[in-house]
């Protein structure tokens, strides 16, 4: 079966992720440090419960300003994210060329903030996924776990066979095979260009970015 959609992972491929930078707006918006930021949103496991959906914006927001001992607010998470995130602008080129040939989404281990303030937060995906973002929370488990992929391809229609799965962190494509979609671990954009021409997603030419 020919490839009918490309689904990315979203930092690490189509985004750079500097956790520094996070930690520091956070610090700074909250008034506190940054290794208080750090034990309460990441350390306590903060991070990963809203991952996998245990808390909404707000109550994400809400429970850290409680572990924090400081106040808040939804957009000093955005901020912060924002500040850590930057489109990878030669994956994204590859991803448009794709768009023109197939579908395009985000499967991406994250809270259902980031997924719903995605274009606030890293502008250049927009419009491209628009209404392509998927996330871990909002389906209760995360990559590399099959069950995933089985209900991310459910909500886009798409047979897992006719889906090119890409991640940066090897266990995930690996997680992506069992449930039988076809998966690259991305290294760089040389390299998943390579893949892409090999599934006829791409015309082979040495001038192409």
């Amino acid at each position: 079966m020919s490839i009918a959609l490309v689904l990315f992972d979203l930092d690490g491929v189509l985004a750079r992720y500097e956790h520094d930078s996070r930690l520091r707006v956070l610090a700074e918006r909250t008034g506190t440090s940054e290794a208080e930021v750090s034990r309460a949103l990441f350390e306590s496991g903060l991070e990963l419960e809203a991952d996998l959906g245990l808390y909404d914006a707000q109550a994400q927001a809400d429970e850290l300003a409680r572990r924090l001992g400081a106040p808040v607010a939804i957009g000093d998470l955005i901020a912060a994210r924002k500040a850590a995130m930057s489109a990878d602008t030669e994956v994204l080129a590859l991803a448009r060329q794709l768009a023109a040939k197939t579908r395009v989404a985000i499967l991406t281990n994250n809270n259902l903030l980031l997924r719903d303030n995605l274009a606030e937060i890293c502008p250049p995906l927009f419009p491209l996924f628009e209404q392509r973002v998927f996330c871990s929370a909002q389906f209760g488990c995360g990559k590399p776990d099959p069950r995933i992929f089985m209900a991310c391809l459910q909500a886009l229609q798409t047979a897992p066979e006719a889906c090119l799965f890409i991640d940066d962190k090897p266990d995930n494509p690996a997680g992506a095979r069992a449930a039988g979609l076809v998966a690259h671990h991305y290294l760089n954009h040389m390299l998943l260009r390579t893949e892409l021409v090999r599934h006829g997603l791409l015309e082979d030419r040495p001038d192409a970015p």
